[in-house]
């Protein structure tokens, strides 16, 4: 009988390693704002932090939060449209806050 292989997702991939490498959530994180803060992308920004909600545990982050499970996972979701003070309190839970760092726009 031939033995069945099990792959990883890229995702899944992802997880295990800064589940192994928690020290680098902080880089990875303020990467993703940096290239949120040049191109906008939503999405790109909230898969983010659905891959750090998820190594930090949704569990653990709903009761943190109140928020539930089902409700942490949609407003970080794809198509998630969360509300300011949603993400807030999402940070907060991770261990990180919102801080604003001052742009040069005229650089180029």
């Amino acid at each position: 009988m031939a033995k069945k292989h099990t792959y990883k997702t890229l995702d899944e991939s992802e997880e295990e390693y800064y589940r192994n490498h928690p020290d680098e959530i902080d880089g990875y994180l303020t990467i993703a704002f940096e290239e949120y803060a040049k191109d906008g992308c939503a999405a790109a920004l909230l898969a983010q932090l659905r891959l750090i909600a998820r190594v930090k545990g949704v569990t653990a982050l709903f009761q943190e939060t109140g928020i539930t499970r089902n409700g942490i996972q949609k407003a970080l979701s794809e198509n998630g449209n969360p509300k300011f003070e949603g993400i807030n309190v999402i940070m907060h839970a991770m261990g990180y806050c919102l801080t604003p760092q001052k742009l040069d726009v005229h650089a180029k």
